[in-house]
């Protein structure tokens, strides 16, 4: 059964694999990181753990059963007891509800790991299923969000007040 795990060092092959397998699919929805993303892919990667060891975010990775990874789930910009949230899954699992799981998962955790209260996530008005997600997820629609932070679309800030289970 996939688990989701936090990120660390190791995990770099594996979602390196993921993000190269699952570039067009992404491309198709939301801006693409573009070839120098793949080509820093190690220096970034370093900063991401360096910002996670920080606690300016927090890194999550869907981990199958062998290893490769499934999707990917972030809290950034942790400030203020809140955090957005960004996630991505492998095409071959899109559609079976492991993004909506796993968001619901990571709603539960923010506020036993990392202190959060409130989660914002932003979907443009064409990406229909990260909408979706996002509602199913309890998140509720709180204004537009600027185009420049979703690849140039138009789009819908989303928000999930968390409550700490006992």
């Amino acid at each position: 059964m996939p688990e989701l795990k936090r990120l660390h060092a190791g995990h770099a092959p594996a979602v390196l694999a993921f993000e190269l397998a699952n570039r067009a699919y992404f491309a198709a929805s939301i801006s693409d990181r573009g070839d120098d993303y793949f080509d820093q892919f190690i220096d970034r990667f370093a900063a991401l753990l360096a910002e996670q060891e920080a606690g300016i975010c927090a890194f999550y990775v869907l981990v199958d059963e062998d290893g490769s990874v499934l999707g990917r789930f972030n809290l950034v910009d942790i400030e203020n007891r809140g955090a957005e949230l960004g996630y991505r899954v492998a095409q071959r699992v899109a559609g079976r509800g492991v993004a909506t799981a796993n968001v619901r998962e990571l709603c539960r955790l923010a506020p036993v790991q990392h202190g959060l209260r409130t989660l914002r996530a932003a979907a443009s008005r064409q990406n229909v299923a990260s909408q979706r997600v996002l509602t199913k997820a309890g998140f509720v629609p709180v204004g537009p969000a600027d185009p420049a932070h979703l690849g140039g679309e138009p789009g819908t800030w989303y928000q999930r007040n968390l409550v700490r289970q006992p």
